[in-house]
């Protein structure tokens, strides 16, 4: 009876134990946090909603489903992110002034460009239908002044070819698609405009070279001095008819030497050399704003050198009598001396 009622005890206290540990159990489940939801997001619906709840983004996207505008709107903020490719603009996705960019060249610079050149070369032809060649007042004597060394030729055939070389190349790059790429398909004109870019960049420098060794060769011969103001008043006898006499270079010469050559040859090197990332003992950032102000400015300056060039080539060439043999044998006749360059004439005291 006794064994029987211990047993009992046992029971029921073991029981009562159990209990109490189920309940605190169950109280302390209840006290603690529920885990949260690992939920996964959507980029495009990045920037949708930056302060909204989840409801209110769900709400969101009830209203106006599949609206992406926030999140290319961010895009097209120019916020820099965080990428891990090196490079100071990797982390812009979008620049918006490259669409600037691409307005003004494809815009302004090709149409109003493409009307200058073509208004220069119908000037030129309508003057040499017009008046011809320009014809010494008296005939040839058959007497040989030097004009040009040898150094000064080699320097200024030199910088001929590759400017020649340079508004080639330049043209098809800016213009050629209009009128090239119907003619020659994708296929052959992507690989021939690479090309075309290849001989611009390599011929760039060159040209460079061969302004500054002409600037040295020539800079004294074209300062103003006293004189030249006759000339310009008279442009050069245009006004008067009567020919005004003048030095080694007429003011003609020597604006086209100082502008053509000095200011715009300078311009359109340095933007070129930027362009082809190689300006030396200046640490230069070539971020993609840069690159698109030098292209600009670049193109800008190429093709006012290209409209002045024009001239002078036809004034060199055809357009005057006697004007090309002193750059290509390095001499000229003494009759076009006396009538071209009088005052140079009687330094030489042949007047």
């Amino acid at each position: 009876m006794n064994s029987s009622l211990s047993r009992i005890a046992r029971v029921l206290l073991l029981t009562v134990g159990l209990a109490t540990a189920g309940v605190t159990a169950a109280q302390q489940g209840a006290q603690s946090p529920t885990p949260q939801k690992v939920e996964s997001v959507n980029i495009m619906d990045v920037g949708r909603a930056p302060n909204a709840t989840s409801q209110a983004a769900v709400e969101a996207g009830k209203n106006q489903p599949g609206n992406n505008a926030p999140i290319w709107r961010a895009v097209n903020s120019e916020t820099i992110n965080y990428v891990s490719i090196p490079g100071a603009e990797n982390g812009v996705l979008i620049q918006k002034t490259g669409q600037e960019w691409r307005l003004i060249r494809n815009g302004v610079i090709t149409v109003y460009g493409a009307w200058l050149l073509t208004f220069v070369f119908c000037a030129i032809v309508a003057v040499f239908i017009l008046k011809g060649s320009i014809k010494l007042h008296e005939p040839m004597s058959g007497k040989k002044i030097q004009r040009f060394t040898l150094l000064e030729r080699i320097t200024h055939w030199t910088m001929a070819f590759t400017f020649v070389a340079l508004a080639l190349t330049g043209i098809l790059i800016l213009w050629g698609k209009y009128f090239l790429l119907p003619l020659m398909g994708p296929g052959l004109y992507g690989p021939f405009l690479l090309a075309c870019k290849n001989i611009h960049n390599f011929v760039g420098p060159a040209f460079t070279v061969s302004i500054l060794v002409f600037f040295i060769l020539f800079v004294r011969r074209n300062l103003p001095e006293q004189g030249d103001w006759e000339w310009v008043k008279g442009l050069g006898g245009l006004l008067t008819g009567k020919h005004i006499p003048a030095n080694f270079f007429n003011p003609g010469e020597k604006m086209l030497f100082w502008v053509l050559l000095v200011i715009l040859g300078s311009i359109v090197s340095a933007s070129g050399w930027v362009l082809n990332m190689i300006v030396p003992f200046i640490q230069i950032e070539y971020f993609r704003g840069t690159m698109q102000i030098a292209n600009i400015i670049h193109n800008v300056g190429s093709i006012l050198m290209v409209a002045m060039a024009l001239g002078h080539m036809y004034i060199g060439s055809i357009g005057m009598q006697g004007s090309l043999d002193g750059m290509r044998t390095g001499n000229c006749d003494e009759t076009w001396a006396k009538e071209h360059h009088q005052r140079w004439y009687n330094k030489l005291g042949k007047g």
